[in-house]
């Protein structure tokens, strides 16, 4: 009796099993284990930003008439002013534009530029005084020209369809009125503000409440940004860069020894540029190139395009082998080509060459690459937020803007409202680097804003951000969408992966990759994958790591309809109508 009992009891117990094994992959709507919602989907325009808030900012824009242009502006605005740990007018901008009336993609460079009176040799001096071997983050040597506002006013120039003071009344009025701080920025304003309340400047008084930084829910104003809002509103670019914000900067760069002068704002101007381009499984892949590391999302897609990644399965260990080696291959690249096109005249052509990405594929193997280094011959942290917009016309944008490290430097000049980048940081100190520190030269940037076309039409308007990890970002999604056939909600909702142990651009020159690195990994994969991955050599990690945060707009043209997806893990949303 006892035996039939034991026997019914397993018999029950495997049932159950079964029962809770299927039930694992119906507890979705559609029983899919990685989707957390649904897509968004509106005909006539739709905004996705990383705060619901700004998301308005922009949907409101759209629905006055405004164009995606104008919308992209707006909601920027709002979003430096509601998520000060990731972006700012103190920052810089990249973006990528389909323009329906001309029928084509434009790229704007809005990244600043280092100070012209601070030279290579007096950075060394001053450095050496320091005790620094490296550019440190938090002083003022690693400020260079705040290039949004320029990029802002370029955009508009060109495309723009509403006044400025109309794309900017939103902001300036959550400015001066206040807004509700969401809980995920919120969590990192408070970390922030910990150690930037000592910084020289008005840091305290216009970032803090009582010392701190806000919490969840509570109120927070910042009208010296309004009235900088204020400012360009009524007096357009001229005010930041040739006007009374640039004679401020200019005065607080004296009183407290740092190098940036009116000369330097009066000089900066942004880039419109040719975007790099690679057609991958016939889309063709948009990046802006230069002193970014977008040329890297281009030569993962050619390197990886050599393998049946449909078949061979997403998140199997396989695949995941394969993105990891193709990453830290072109990794190496980056780390040495991937500078200020005004300064080194960058073999483009070749690293976006099919040819290329043959000879690199052929380093893969069936076991971790314990080193790689740039096939060409040559002489990680950071916060960002990413936004896409779209219009009843048919126009698009992506873009990408940053304070680098989270608020910045902390330096806030008096009654001005925004904290200044810390981009500098991100120069090499080797003279034999293409990307070494000089004057009035644009560093390396980790921000990218991405686009796909199919047959000639818009198609999908992406972006993540997270430092290093944005180009790991953009491949996976294209390859979760192009080859394993997810929507873009879930593109996004799917486990993500990175790989740290790559040379950074800001090493010597004669560095390269050395040991397998981490590949580190979200919670939901399979353990069995984890397993099989570190039988191949990879030194593997679940979590450990920031995997960045996610917007993407789609067209559908069988439909006539923009499909909407905003990152599942944070603050974001996006809306249409």
């Amino acid at each position: 009796m006892k035996i039939v009992l034991s026997s019914l009891f397993v018999s029950l117990f495997s049932l159950l099993m079964v029962i809770e094994s299927s039930m694992a992959q119906v507890d979705r709507e559609y029983g899919d284990p990685i989707a957390t919602r649904s897509e968004v989907i509106g005909q006539r325009g739709m905004v996705a930003t990383s705060q619901p808030l700004a998301t308005q900012v922009g949907l409101q824009i759209l629905r006055n008439g405004g164009n995606a242009i104008d919308a992209a502006i707006g909601a920027n605005a709002a979003v430096g002013l509601m998520e000060p740990t990731g972006n700012g007018i103190g920052g810089d901008l990249f973006a990528i534009i389909w323009h329906a009336e001309s029928e084509q993609i434009y790229a704007i460079n809005a990244s600043g530029r280092s100070p012209l009176g601070l030279s290579y040799d007096d950075l060394m001096s001053i450095l050496d005084e320091k005790g620094e071997n490296r550019i440190p983050p938090y002083d003022l040597l690693s400020v260079s020209v705040p290039g949004a506002v320029d990029g802002w006013f370029e955009l508009h120039e060109r495309f723009g369809s509403m006044p400025m003071s109309d794309i900017l009344e939103d902001p300036i009025y959550y400015a001066e009125q206040g807004f509700p701080v969401s809980e995920v920025i919120s969590y990192y304003w408070k970390r922030s503000a910990g150690f930037l309340s000592s910084q020289p400047g008005a840091f305290e008084e216009t970032f803090t409440i009582d010392g701190r930084g806000p919490e969840k829910g509570e109120i927070f104003r910042n009208p010296d940004l309004g009235n900088t809002f204020r400012l360009l509103a009524e007096q357009g670019r001229d005010a930041f860069y040739r006007g009374e914000i640039a004679q401020k900067i200019d005065e607080w760069m004296r009183e407290q020894g740092g190098y940036l002068r009116f000369e330097d704002f009066d000089q900066h101007r942004s880039e419109w540029v040719d975007p790099v381009t690679v057609n991958y499984r016939g889309y063709d892949i948009y990046q802006i190139g230069g002193n970014n590391q977008g040329t890297a999302v281009l030569q993962m897609l050619n390197i990886l395009e050599g393998f049946n990644l449909k078949e061979i399965g997403f998140g199997t260990a396989k695949t995941l082998h394969l993105f990891t080696e193709a990453k830290k291959l072109a990794y190496e690249d980056r780390a040495k080509h991937y500078v200020d096109l005004d300064f080194y005249d960058q073999p483009t052509e070749h690293l976006l060459s099919k040819e290329y990405a043959a000879e690199r594929r052929e380093l893969i193997s069936d076991r971790a690459m314990r080193s790689a280094e740039t096939g060409i011959d040559v002489m990680k942290d950071g916060d960002t937020i990413y936004l896409t917009t779209a219009d009843q016309y048919g126009n698009m944008v992506s873009l990408i803007q940053s304070n680098f490290r989270g608020m910045g430097t902390g330096f806030v000049v008096p009654g001005t409202g925004f904290s200044f980048q810390n981009r500098g940081e991100l120069f090499s100190l080797d003279p034999n680097h293409p990307n070494v520190y000089e004057p009035g030269k644009r560093p390396f940037h980790t921000i990218i804003p991405g686009f796909a076309m199919k047959d000639g039409e818009p198609w999908f308007s992406f972006g993540n951000m997270g430092g290093a990890y944005q180009p790991v970002g953009h491949v996976t999604l294209i390859t979760n969408v192009i080859d394993f056939g997810m929507n873009i909600q879930v593109a996004g909702d799917a486990f993500r992966w990175m790989h740290d142990g790559s040379t950074e651009p800001t090493e010597s020159a004669e560095e390269s990759l050395s040991g397998t690195g981490t590949l580190h990994v979200e919670s939901g994969i399979d353990y069995s994958v984890v397993q099989e991955l570190r039988r191949m050599g990879h030194t593997v990690r679940i979590g450990e790591q920031f995997f960045g945060r996610y917007q993407g707009i789609m067209w559908d043209s069988e439909y006539g309809v923009y499909l909407g997806a905003s990152e599942s893990r944070t603050d974001g949303q996006a809306a249409g109508y």
